[in-house]
């Protein structure tokens, strides 16, 4: 993947930023790329390395967004009462990075949570996620991130079934 200055990307992290950036510099170890993506008001430096692609990517195309809306309409995927398995089941999803993944992660806890409060660790992944999306969605589409968060919840709320949690 070779990304510019000025491209839009997603970090697997903190979500939409733009790439500001590119340079060769020396972070823990040999001199290699960087690039330099700004996120908000934050900036981080991230390798060219070999897991570039699990750490930034495009953002989705606009037309690839109805398949991300028919996982977010459908039903949630069981997740295990344990806290313990469901955030280590929710972080093996999310380390792909796509955006398939990070309405999977919105979905399966939405439909958790018609069924169990979520504990603070739930919680704070579902906001990061949904902010993440948000912020793609409203960049891929061209909306305001007000439109895109209405209609993701109209969405999630359109098939609001609740799931049994695994045990």
């Amino acid at each position: 993947m070779n990304f510019r200055e000025g491209d839009w990307v997603m970090h697997c992290t903190y979500g939409l930023g733009k790439i500001i950036r590119v340079e060769e510099r020396t972070i823990y170890g040999p001199q290699m790329l960087y690039y330099a993506v700004q996120i908000g008001d934050m900036t981080v430096w991230v390798p060219s390395d070999d897991r570039l692609e699990k750490r930034l990517r495009a953002p989705t195309r606009g037309d690839k967004f109805q398949s991300l809306r028919d996982i977010l309409s459908g039903s949630g995927e069981t997740l295990p009462a344990d806290r313990h398995e469901r955030k280590e089941m929710l972080s093996e999803w999310l380390q792909d990075g796509r955006a398939e993944s990070l309405c999977r992660v919105i979905r399966s806890l939405a439909s958790y949570q018609q069924v169990r409060s979520l504990n603070d660790n739930d919680q704070v992944l579902m906001k990061r996620t949904q902010h993440a999306l948000i912020a793609e969605w409203g960049h891929s589409l061209a909306i305001t991130t007000a439109q895109a968060e209405h209609e993701m919840h109209l969405l999630l709320v359109s098939n609001a079934s609740p799931q049994k949690s695994k045990a």
